[in-house]
């Protein structure tokens, strides 16, 4: 995206000169305008003219569209970004045809709610056959959130210096945050009397109240796991929340391996229909 940006910029500096000189007056007979000046000025290595102009609109809205779609398939959107070039070549290097270029990048931007701003630096190393670039320095700040899974991930990241971890993570992670958020708010709408968040609309867990037996619930905890090689993957597990009384008359341990049978429940049915399950054994009235 950085050579497209970069493309995307030249190409809207020009446009809007070309707006500027086209809004000009023009000048006495005789005297060459302002507007005349302006084209000369960006096209005088280009026999084309204005013809070009035309091509210029037409290549600009492309672009933007690439990176529209860009934005809405992985759901990041870069609001800034900037860069900044050092020659690092040294007499020495320059006589072996090796050029050593670094690049400063600050940008920042968002994926949905979560907001980051990263710094990082790329080191390209050029000879005669061959072309190798390395991140040597990676910053990242992350807004407040209410996402402590990121925390770790974070460090992560940026103690191994890999900027497609971080992207490819964060991208996966919301997703995964995004769809909790919707399954529970699914849920809640559709069985308000039985189904709680207690943690509001971005709940990490819900609680399943019994209809017909007071005291009886059950809490289904769905954390989001980031691992050390940034793979995103829910986890769900069961907390019961069952009388004394109750637990003594359980002589088949019923209660006490509900959460493994969760478990093997979730890989044979999935995570929505599990759930559907659940609420609807709470939703049995106490005549049936």
């Amino acid at each position: 995206m950085e050579a497209e940006w970069a493309e995307v910029r030249a190409l809207e500096a020009e446009i809007a000169v070309l707006r500027r000189a086209c809004g000009e007056p023009p000048g006495p007979q005789g005297e060459t305008s302002g507007t005349r000046k302006a084209v000369q000025e960006i096209y005088q290595s280009d026999p084309k003219g204005w013809e070009s102009s035309q091509d210029l609109r037409l290549q600009l809205g492309h672009l933007e569209s690439e990176l529209s779609f860009l934005s809405t398939l992985t759901g990041i959107n870069i609001r800034n970004y900037s860069k900044e070039t050092e020659d690092l070549t040294s007499t020495e290097m320059t006589e072996k045809n090796i050029k050593k270029v670094l690049q400063k990048h600050r940008l920042s931007g968002n994926c949905c709610k979560v907001t980051f701003q990263l710094e990082f630096q790329i080191l390209e190393i050029q000879n005669e056959e061959s072309l190798s670039s390395v991140v040597t320095d990676l910053n990242i700040i992350m807004e407040p959130t209410e996402y402590s899974e990121l925390n770790g991930f974070v460090s992560r990241a940026e103690e191994r210096r890999d900027l497609f971890m971080f992207f490819r993570s964060l991208h996966f992670f919301v997703a995964w945050c995004e769809y909790r958020k919707r399954t529970f708010k699914h849920f809640k709408e559709k069985y308000p009397h039985v189904v709680q968040l207690p943690e509001g609309a971005s709940s990490s867990c819900m609680g399943i109240r019994s209809a017909s037996q007071p005291g009886f619930e059950l809490v289904i905890v769905w954390r989001i796991q980031i691992d050390e090689e940034g793979k995103v993957s829910p986890k769900l597990d069961l907390l019961t929340k069952i009388p004394k009384q109750a637990l003594a008359l359980d002589e088949k341990r019923v209660i006490e391996s509900a959460p493994h049978s969760f478990r093997t429940l979730l890989g044979v049915l999935g995570i929505e229909a599990s759930l559907e399950s659940l609420i609807q054994l709470f939703c049995v009235k106490k005549n049936d």
